[in-house]
Formats: C-alpha cells, structure tokens, sequence
C-alpha cells in the first residue's frame, strides 16, 4: 500500500473516532489523546511542523503507532 505524503487532520480524526459529535470534538479528542502521551507528542514535534492542517507521513506513523493501528487497518476504517 502507498501512502501519500500528507493526511489532513480532518480525514484521520473522522477515521480514528467515527462516533464522535462533530469534527471539532474528534480533534480534541486527538489533541487530548496526544496530550497525555508526552513522549508521542515530541516525537511528532520533532518529525515536522504541528501548525498546519495535516501531518506527515513520519507523523502520521507514529501516530498510528500510539494507537497500535497499521495502515492496512487505517485504509480500511
């Protein structure tokens, strides 16, 4: 499987918790989740820029990682 550069932070939070309320709420979700791991959250400080409205691919996989998930299993959610 290929996996693009980039993900948009929208599309992985609809993906990582789909019942959630709201866009908003998945997000903070993902914020909260990230908050309370500070190791996971150097590590992705560390592979690029946070401000922007999408990670990348090094961010994406640690992310994935924290939450124990492949990318077969992302691409399929």
């Amino acid at each position: 499987m290929t996996v693009k550069r980039t993900i948009l932070k929208q599309d992985l939070v609809k993906k990582l918790y789909p019942n959630s309320i709201s866009i908003k709420s998945a997000m903070q979700q993902l914020r909260n989740e990230i908050e309370i791991c500070p190791t996971l959250k150097e590590q992705i400080e560390l592979a690029g820029n946070t401000k922007r409205h999408y990670f990348n691919k090094q961010q994406l996989l640690l992310i994935l990682d924290h939450f124990c998930i492949t990318l077969e299993e992302l691409e399929q959610l």
